[in-house]
């Protein structure tokens, strides 16, 4: 794959061979982005799971104090919580004509919400809103009586995460554009509930490395002492 002359100029400020604790992470990945636009930072998480294993999939959820810097648009499906969904912050909120575009292939929104009621319709759909990670799911506080609290921590910065066919977990953890300190809250609230899905059956070291990385940027290698010694 090539590379950028931008990335290449980048990578040549950091040492692929080390590990970097958090701190210095940020510092870096903040100081190397020079793109002319915002870019995403992420975290790649390998963890020790067995992803052919269906005990042992990875899956929650967690709520960045700081977003994601993205304005996430939130559908909302319901029959008879319309007003408390709008009330919340929803931008989207009905139930059989959106159930009908995205049987017809539309999926403009960022997010979707639904209640006990409409689910027998919504599981039809389940070989489209499943690919993309939209299908509403009770486990991560998407299928819900309550659709206004569901709506107001999304808003916030709840975000889902789980494990990939490959074992890895990649979230955004916000803007290169944010503080240091604001990317470093959202991590270790993201490294809290990360530890707090760990599968029961799950044996031997649950997280076996993990990078920071932005869009455009060159990737660093977590230290995973100095993360747990932040838990503590």
């Amino acid at each position: 794959m090539k590379r950028s002359r931008r990335y290449e100029e980048a990578i040549k400020n950091t040492d692929r061979s080390r590990t970097y604790v958090l701190d210095e992470a940020v510092k870096l990945l903040k100081d190397l982005a020079n793109s002319k636009f915002d870019e995403t930072v992420e975290l790649a998480v390998r963890l020790g799971v067995d992803p052919k294993r269906s005990d042992q999939m990875v899956r929650s959820t967690t709520v960045l104090p700081h977003g994601t810097g993205k304005t996430l648009r939130v559908l909302v499906l319901t029959k008879g919580q319309e007003a408390e969904a709008k009330a919340a912050g929803a931008d989207m909120v009905g139930s059989q004509d959106y159930l009908e575009k995205i049987k017809n292939g539309w999926l403009d929104f960022d997010a979707c919400i639904a209640t006990p009621d409409v689910m027998g319709e919504v599981a039809k759909l389940g070989k489209i809103l499943g690919p993309k990670g939209l299908m509403p799911n009770p486990k991560v506080g998407t299928v819900t009586q309550d659709v206004a609290k569901a709506v107001r921590e999304i808003k916030k910065g709840r975000v889902e995460f789980r494990s990939d066919k490959t074992g890895n977990v990649h979230l955004p953890v916000g803007k290169v554009s944010f503080k240091a300190e604001q990317l470093l809250d959202n991590m270790m609230e993201f490294w809290r509930d990360l530890w707090k899905a760990k599968p029961p059956t799950a044996k031997g070291h649950y997280i076996r490395s993990a990078y920071l990385t932005s869009t455009m940027g060159p990737s660093f290698k977590l230290d995973l002492q100095d993360i747990a010694l932040r838990l503590k």
